[in-house]
């Protein structure tokens, strides 16, 4: 059996290694990697066979936002590079292979085209962008309410395909709301919660808050910049000193980050390999590009400029504190929708003086905090979706004539 998987985006490309890493663990399967955005450093890292050529776009897959970044991408050879990618996706499916897409409708369209059979994984849309648990949100159009479902009526289509055998969406709401047109949706769970672990969720004596700047440069440094501002104004307001845990990632340098803290104020304390520690007004700020998920089960609350970290904490039952940067991701946009996905456990602020007294709103609402911890959770699903949904491609897809 041979399987072609297609992502596009970094994250995208980790979910579909963890199913792919899965699926080797239960069946002999020859693998190839298609990442459609970027270079596909995570199948790389893995030894996953890459099967075309990969180019990094000047937009770093934002192209959807139109302007500048689609035509800094059309110069730097977008369409060639697709035209190349279709066609090894048609090779593919020439040569008796199977399809899984993973992330939206590019990969998804891609699949589609190859004439084999294909699953989807879909990963960038969800209900909740349009209703609750009970009905539409206020802010929902009239042609969405139309449409009847944050998936498009031709992405439907695409999924509803006889050769689609499989579709996993990130929720249980949207899965039940694409069955509604004979849709083949398996509600397994989400990928991006795999290997999280649930850690601390109750404040004791000391407030630990998560600091996510967000993964890309130079707007990572910029948010960070406004988050410096947002820890001043909880400071201000909190009568105990408090542990600020700063995840940077770990492409990134770490130097910029901390002159910025040295210039706000704060002292470096202690340097190790691991992380660097700094001090103002008794309370401490650690950064570490190695302890993601350590700072994620320590910490109480977030206050967060990022796209999968952020959904990441929420998912473990905790609450947190946006604010719209200047872009090209945390756009004011890209906060306000990341605020429907995911419900009460999203606080969005106008700007950063705005975030100490939303803070103390939310750590002293035991019942706000209770809600938070159910909604996050039936929102982004439990740990083990992938195997899973690698378990379910056996029978579904790789098995399918």
């Amino acid at each position: 059996m041979k399987l072609l998987v297609l992502s596009n985006g970094h994250g995208e490309d980790t979910i579909a290694l963890r199913i792919i890493e899965q699926l080797q663990s239960i069946t002999a399967i020859e693998l190839a990697a298609l990442p459609i955005v970027g270079k596909g450093y995570a199948y790389q890292n893995a030894k996953i066979a890459i099967a075309g050529r990969v180019q990094q776009m000047p937009s770093g897959g934002f192209i959807y936002m139109g302007g500048d970044p689609l035509w800094q991408d059309l110069r730097g050879g977008l369409i060639e590079l697709t035209l190349e990618q279709i066609k090894i996706v048609r090779q593919w499916g020439r040569a008796g292979g199977y399809i899984l897409a993973v992330g939206d409708i590019v990969p998804l369209l891609y699949a589609w085209s190859s004439q084999a059979n294909y699953a989807f994984v879909g990963t960038a849309k969800s209900e909740y962008y349009l209703r609750d648990d009970t009905d539409w949100l206020a802010q929902t159009s009239w042609w969405e309410k139309r449409s009847g479902s944050v998936y498009l009526p031709w992405e439907r289509w695409l999924m509803s395909r006889p050769r689609c055998k499989a579709v996993f969406p990130r929720d249980s709401l949207t899965t039940a709301i694409l069955q509604q047109w004979s849709i083949p949706a398996y509600d397994l769970g989400n990928p991006m919660m795999d290997g999280i672990k649930a850690g601390i969720t109750e404040v004791k004596q000391q407030l630990s808050v998560l600091l996510l700047a967000g993964s890309r440069m130079p707007e990572a440094l910029r948010n960070w910049q406004q988050i410096l501002v947002a820890v001043k104004t909880v400071i201000e307001i909190q009568p105990n000193k408090l542990k600020l845990l700063a995840a940077i990632a770990p492409a990134l340098k770490l130097k910029p980050f901390l002159q910025d803290a040295v210039a706000q104020g704060w002292q470096i304390t202690s340097e190790q390999p691991q992380a660097v520690t700094l001090i103002k007004d008794n309370s401490s700020l650690t950064l570490s590009q190695q302890s993601y998920q350590e700072f994620l089960q320590q910490a109480n609350i977030a206050i967060a400029m990022a796209g999968t970290a952020t959904e990441q904490f929420v998912g473990l039952g905790k609450p947190a504190v946006i604010m719209p940067g200047t872009g090209p991701q945390f756009t004011y946009a890209f906060a306000e929708a990341q605020s429907r996905l995911l419900g009460c456990s999203i606080t969005m602020v106008e700007n950063p003086t705005q975030v100490g007294k939303a803070i103390a709103k939310i750590i002293h609402n035991p019942q706000l905090l209770e809600q938070i911890a159910l909604s996050g959770k039936r929102r982004m699903g439990a740990a083990g979706a992938a195997q899973r949904i690698a378990r379910c491609l056996q029978k579904t897809l790789l098995e399918s004539k």
